[in-house]
């Protein structure tokens, strides 16, 4: 980790970078993904979805300069999917071309890293240097149990065990960012191996610093009313309440349409950019868009 602790020298270093890479991020969060870089220890980010978690990863990838490998999550997903499977067709050619010669094939010749397809947690462990891979898994509360207890070895020892070809080792152990939305709580002893970090929805200044960094062309008064808005939506009982890619999208959205402020029936022809489900859209027409207009007081 020497070469990480010569571009990250300390968390300021991280936060202007993070900066640089358009990602703001607060002091909190700086630290925590400065230790999980230089500690070479997994974090687990959670927060409520669209806050910037997934970004998070994004942004340090890139500040790091190094590649992002990302597996999705999902329910009954296997370990084969997201470790490494055998390129059965090949192997298959390979038999026949072998009978075709009149030889036997050897299992370990079949078996081997010719035909190995690797999948993204062996991509992040395999990742050839000269700086770590982060590896980003993500929405992990979307896979079960049995996807969770196969994590264990790899977050503790940065390593897997194939049993055709031996336990294989990280020579540069990936940059861990693990990420829920907390839809189901997850292990104790997964939460033990990470660091951990809650990030919150931004308030409302950083939401406008965020939308201009991603939205230059927008009227600043515009983004400042969006942020505004976007807070007055999650005061609702909303099934998704927006997020800050839902509030960049606004903003876009309003700036396309030509719109230099927000009013309410801007909001309107442009609520499916920040709402996204029916009974949302009705819940907040029945109070009347214009109670998310006006300036944060």
């Amino acid at each position: 980790m020497s070469d990480l602790s010569e571009q990250l020298p300390d968390v300021a270093a991280l936060l202007k970078a993070l900066d640089d890479a358009s990602y703001l991020a607060d002091e909190p969060l700086g630290t925590a993904l400065f230790l999980a870089a230089r500690m070479g220890q997994p974090i687990l980010l959670e927060g409520e979805p669209g806050v910037g978690k997934t970004e998070a990863a994004k942004a340090l990838a890139s500040v790091l300069d190094t590649p992002l490998i990302r597996l999705q999550c999902y329910e009954g997903l296997t370990s084969a999917e997201a470790l490494y499977e055998w390129n059965y067709p090949r192997q298959l050619l390979a038999i026949r071309l072998a009978e075709a010669r009149g030889e036997a094939p050897r299992e370990a010749d079949l078996f081997s890293d010719e035909y190995l397809l690797e999948r993204p947690l062996l991509a992040a462990l395999d990742h050839p240097g000269p700086r770590p891979a982060v590896l980003l898994i993500d929405e992990v509360d979307r896979g079960d149990d049995e996807f969770e207890a196969f994590l264990f070895e790899l977050l503790a020892e940065s390593a897997v065990t194939i049993p055709e070809l031996g336990t294989r080792r990280a020579a540069y152990p990936p940059v861990v960012v693990l990420t829920s939305n907390r839809t189901r709580d997850l292990h104790d002893a997964l939460k033990r191996r990470c660091l951990y970090h809650w990030i919150d929805y931004p308030d409302i200044a950083r939401v406008a610093a965020i939308i201009r960094r991603r939205v230059p062309e927008a009227a600043e008064s515009l983004t400042s009313q969006v942020a505004v808005g976007v807070a007055r939506l999650r005061e609702f009982d909303l099934a998704k309440p927006p997020g800050i890619a839902e509030a960049i999208s606004w903003a876009n959205a309003l700036h396309v349409l030509g719109a230099g402020e927000l009013d309410a029936a801007a909001a309107e022809r442009t609520a499916g950019a920040v709402l996204k489900y029916a009974e949302d859209l009705g819940t907040v027409r029945r109070a009347g868009f214009a109670t998310l207009i006006g300036q944060d007081g």
